[in-house]
């Protein structure tokens, strides 16, 4: 796998790793959405970032399923990647062992706000995407795995918190499995990875706590990626020896 692209939501998450991998901005990337892409080589691959953009209207970054949806697809199409990385950060849950920085590496993927109870339609609903490359990825590098959880609202309703917390260790996301479908679609692998800035269960709002740890959890993100970045690496120069 040479040709890597990321996807991201957020100028702050991914302005560390931008600047890590060197990356700059990808001038023949040419969208009618807010999406934005930087490009680069890194230890012989070749990295693009496609980042959701800004809002027009209210001036805020484009987060949530539908931007992702759309960024995933321009990124594919015009990058045509042998792999897609949703780099982000999360919301996890303190009682099943999760901490403020902490990263996890997806090991499935699914909505958990998009309920449809009426036969098939259930099952899409859920969009359950596993990720066995991802598994792979994360016990080589000793990054522990979450079921990554999907959906529109940064706050969490009951009927929420009672869907989320029947997964093992969960991370509370708004991209990755909008982006998973796009990249299903295209039959080309995904990795999640998450870097948690709340905790759900830790009494704080989610709003302050998102912004008073992002810049901390981003920087463990960018961490991360550089890690599942030197293993690619590698292992692509493996496969040339």
């Amino acid at each position: 796998m040479k040709k890597i692209t990321l996807v991201m939501a957020m100028s702050q998450e991914a302005t560390p790793i931008i600047g890590q991998l060197a990356l700059r901005a990808c001038n023949d990337f040419v969208s009618r959405t807010p999406a934005r892409a930087f490009s680069g080589q890194y230890k012989g691959l070749e990295i693009s970032l496609v980042i959701n953009g800004t809002d027009l209207t209210h001036n805020v970054e484009c987060v949530g399923t539908q931007p992702a949806t759309l960024a995933a697809y321009e990124a594919l199409n015009h990058f045509q990647p042998d792999l897609l990385i949703n780099a982000g950060t999360c919301g996890a849950f303190a009682e099943k062992g999760s901490k403020i920085g902490d990263v996890y590496i997806g090991e499935r993927i699914r909505f958990f706000d998009r309920r449809i109870p009426m036969g098939d339609y259930e099952a899409y609903g859920h969009g359950n995407y596993p990720c066995p490359l991802a598994v792979d990825l994360a016990r080589q590098l000793d990054i522990p795995t979450a079921v990554v959880c999907t959906g529109n609202a940064l706050d969490m309703s009951p009927t929420d918190e009672a869907i989320l917390k029947q997964e093992p260790v969960v991370n509370k996301e708004m991209e990755a499995a909008a982006i998973a479908w796009v990249a299903s679609l295209w039959n080309v692998p995904l990795i999640a990875i998450k870097s948690v800035t709340d905790l759900m269960d830790g009494g704080q709002t989610t709003s302050e706590e998102f912004l008073q740890n992002l810049c901390f959890a981003s920087q463990n993100l960018n961490e991360a990626v550089v890690q599942v970045m030197d293993c690619l690496a590698e292992k692509l120069q493996l496969s040339f020896s």
